[in-house]
């Protein structure tokens, strides 16, 4: 796929903007002139985006990041693809380019984060028994892919992680915490946040999951099942050196990395269904949400 006619970058930077909104237009007028389609946030603290598009329009928007002394070092993360990945383009101004929810206490990473551990220190950091990892994306995410031996804090946002830590502090206190995300954005903000509540030894996967799955020594060792991503993919693969399908079909149990919402609107859960039970479950994550929605839909044509 070297050869795609297409790529998707992910992308993140914290870098002071002074004005989001006036940044948010001009680079809206940059991404329409180049047909890229994808999500982007900016404030002041920074931009965190994902786009696809054409591979020269893509590489056009790289080089004018790179250009601009703003945003010159920014790293981008690089998929080849056959198209488009998103539906359309949204670029928002937001107060914080990931939500932590710390109000007057929010800070920058670039005052505070921690230890940056390449994927080969990742790889051989994660096989200390001493250690231990925390996942610092949804609940969702972990269920599908996952470093082995890694926590799943029970949260559903990013901004509950601040509240789980100090509830659960004892847990961590005199331990050496590696934490990682999918591109390393919310681990350089939760890594800030657990040194300024004190942790000593405190480090992060730098580039993420899709940097370590694409690194040519670590292979993407060790991180069991797909990496979720928030684009019509939906998961990439990471683990080149001894992979594992870690997700299982919500009906029947048998090993399955199918992600679909279900059927019932009102609940529109993500579960995993494999094609074999999707007809008899309706797509539905339960007999609950089943009757519900043969109640709306099937009763309705009855």
């Amino acid at each position: 796929m070297t050869d795609a006619p297409y790529q998707v970058l992910l992308y993140y930077l914290y870098t002071e903007i002074e004005n989001p909104e006036a940044y948010r237009d001009a680079h809206r007028e940059l991404c329409e002139g180049l047909g890229l389609k994808g999500r982007i946030i900016i404030g002041k603290e920074g931009i965190n985006g994902t786009l696809s598009g054409l591979t020269a329009d893509c590489q056009k928007y790289v080089e004018a990041m790179k250009a601009d002394p703003l945003t010159s070092a920014m790293e981008f993360k690089i998929d080849p693809e056959q198209g488009h990945v998103f539906p359309k383009l949204s670029i928002k101004a937001r107060e914080e380019i990931v939500t932590l929810g710390l109000g007057e206490e929010d800070f920058s990473p670039n005052e505070c984060t921690g230890k940056y551990l390449e994927p080969t220190e990742w790889r051989d950091a994660i096989k200390d028994p001493n250690a231990v990892i925390i996942d610092a994306r949804n609940d969702y995410e972990f269920d599908l892919g996952r470093f082995k031996g890694a926590i799943r804090p029970p949260l559903t946002a990013f901004k509950e992680f601040p509240e789980w830590i100090r509830e659960n502090r004892e847990s961590f206190e005199g331990k050496r915490i590696l934490t990682y995300c999918t591109g390393g954005i919310r681990c350089e903000k939760f890594s800030g946040f657990l040194v300024r509540e004190g942790f000593e030894d405190v480090s992060q996967l730098h580039g993420g999951i899709v940097k370590y799955g694409k690194d040519p020594e670590a292979r993407g060792e060790d991180f069991d099942g797909l990496c979720y991503v928030f684009d019509e993919r939906i998961a990439v693969p990471v683990n080149h050196v001894n992979p594992e399908v870690v997700a299982h079909c919500v009906h029947c149990g048998e090993a399955s990395e199918r992600y679909v919402n279900c059927a019932n609107k009102l609940c529109n859960a993500q579960h995993f269904c494999c094609e074999a039970c999707e007809g008899e479950s309706k797509r539905c994550c339960s007999e609950a949400c089943q009757e519900v929605y043969s109640a709306k839909y099937e009763g309705a044509v009855n």
